[in-house]
């Protein structure tokens, strides 16, 4: 007994060390709720009152973003249905309309004046104006009355945003308690800095955006954002000279590069369409069955004889040939500087964002300087595919050899095993159902690539269905794209079979 009242004891005083201010009400509270399976209803006047406010006060970021975002939502309603001139647009466009009856009315009486033919057909625009005009006015004075049901809309939902906010408040922080006691740099105790904070944001956040919804033209700084057009410009030639300049420094360096991937594309070319489609069907089948097995062996063949009934095996056989290329670059490169990323966390951490940008840039915007340091082409179309479809083979890579068990290696470093025996007989093989899932992913994100390398004269099929887009042929698209489709799965299955059967 005395146990547990030493346990309670060293609770309540937890509890008012984090709370730092009302310990009497959150001791209870907290016991009550320390006790229920799950959420339980605990009132807290103060949180409904100040709402998001109280939240910030109490360190409670999260809960204090969702609900400034609902009560200023609440807040914009009920001040637009207040003070809004909610059919000012229609106003606007009737009065338009009245001018523009005006200028017709007295078009009318120039003409009857003159004897003109053209009465009959003025008076009938002057008839379809009036009833766009009747229209204006019939819906300025819709959103006029709408008004109330704004305010009513608004009062709802401030009255039930902070209902919630006072039955989960105690809850809420109850559970940042729990957190705390685990790890005390967990936010605690009632901080009037963050209450501060937090009032100046829910009044600048719900002023703001109440202004800008009610009366739009009371501050035209909020309707737009003040650019510069001027640093624009200035950025924008400042890059392109720097382009100039890259280009013309760098050239035999960007020649190279481009030679050397025309060699290897023109290689694989030669190979897939210069010979007989018999033998590349026959040689394809017994590579899919010696990786895949049987299964994979009819697939692939079935693929091909769809490319080949279809027409598309000559453009087909180029777009693999373009894919095998950048694929083919992108896991030769991409799998070493992996194992490097994943034995040396610090070049792991100057990559990263050099990955993130590489996946989230846009594929039309990094064509951009692709196009301009080595021209359109094939050679650009396989360098542009390579920047979009490494990043996951080397992050796969990374994961995979971060996830290789510790008493693996240790067990085989007891044993007297070298650097290299490590890697090629342990990590790897471990590693190696992650590393082909990051290949798989490559080759995915290289067949995207098709389509958009097609604008820079890439070929293949891609330009099929870039062609079907132009002037809406919607089945031979949907042929091409299948096409496209067959294309990546023949690879994916002679690269990846092993791993499937």
């Amino acid at each position: 007994m005395s146990e547990k009242t030493s346990v309670t004891n060293d609770t309540d005083k937890l509890t008012r060390t984090f709370v730092q201010r009302g310990g009497d009400y959150y001791v209870k509270q907290f016991a009550r709720l320390s006790e229920a399976k799950g959420f339980k209803a605990s009132f807290q006047p103060f949180a409904g009152l100040f709402g998001p406010i109280w939240f910030a006060s109490r360190g409670l970021w999260s809960w204090f973003l969702c609900f400034l975002l609902i009560e200023t939502f609440g807040f914009v309603q009920l001040i637009k249905g207040l003070f809004g001139d909610l059919g000012s647009d229609q106003v606007a466009r009737a009065e338009s309309i009245q001018l523009m009856i005006n200028s017709r009315l007295d078009q009318i009486e120039t003409a009857r004046a003159a004897g003109s033919s053209s009465v009959a057909a003025l008076e009938r625009a002057v008839a379809s104006l009036q009833t766009a005009l009747d229209q204006s006015m019939a819906a300025a004075h819709a959103a006029s009355s709408a008004s109330l049901g704004l305010i009513v809309l608004g009062i709802f939902i401030i009255v039930a945003a902070k209902a919630v906010e006072s039955v989960i408040a105690n809850w809420t922080l109850e559970t940042q308690f729990t957190r705390w006691r685990s790890n005390n740099a967990v936010l605690s105790g009632f901080s009037t800095e963050r209450l501060i904070i937090g009032s100046v944001l829910f009044f600048t956040v719900t002023g703001l955006s109440s202004i800008r919804f009610a009366q739009p033209d009371a501050v035209p700084l909020l309707l737009s954002f003040p650019a510069n057009n001027n640093l624009s410009s200035t950025l924008a030639n400042g890059i392109g000279d720097w382009f100039d300049w890259a280009k013309a420094s760098g050239g035999d360096f960007f020649n190279s590069i481009t030679l050397s991937v025309r060699s290897l594309l023109d290689g694989l070319e030669t190979i897939f369409v210069g010979t007989p489609w018999p033998v590349v069907v026959l040689v394809v089948a017994i590579l899919s069955t010696l990786t895949g097995g049987p299964r994979v062996a009819v697939f692939t063949v079935c693929a091909l004889a769809y490319l080949g009934v279809l027409g598309f095996w000559e453009k087909a056989m180029a777009t693999i040939s373009l894919l095998g290329a950048a694929a083919m670059i992108s896991i030769v490169l991409g799998v070493p500087f992996g194992i490097l990323c994943a034995r040396k966390p610090k070049v792991f951490m100057v990559a990263r964002p050099v990955l993130d940008f590489m996946q989230s840039m846009p594929s039309f915007v990094y064509l951009i300087p692709v196009i301009a340091f080595f021209g359109a082409g094939k050679p650009s179309a396989i360098i542009a595919t390579l920047v979009f479809g490494s990043p996951p083979v080397i992050r796969l890579t990374v994961l995979g050899l971060q996830q290789v068990p510790h008493a693996a290696r240790e067990a085989a470093m007891a044993f007297g095993a070298t650097p290299a025996y490590l890697l090629f007989k342990v990590d790897l093989p471990l590693a190696s159902k992650t590393i082909m899932t990051g290949v798989n992913q490559t080759i995915l994100m290289s067949l995207a690539m098709v389509v958009v390398a097609s604008l820079i004269g890439a070929k293949g099929l891609g330009e099929d269905v870039l062609s079907a887009l132009q002037y809406a042929s919607e089945g031979e698209g949907i042929l091409a794209g299948i096409a496209i489709l067959f294309c990546a799965l023949i690879l994916d299955k002679i690269v990846a079979g092993k791993q499937t059967k």
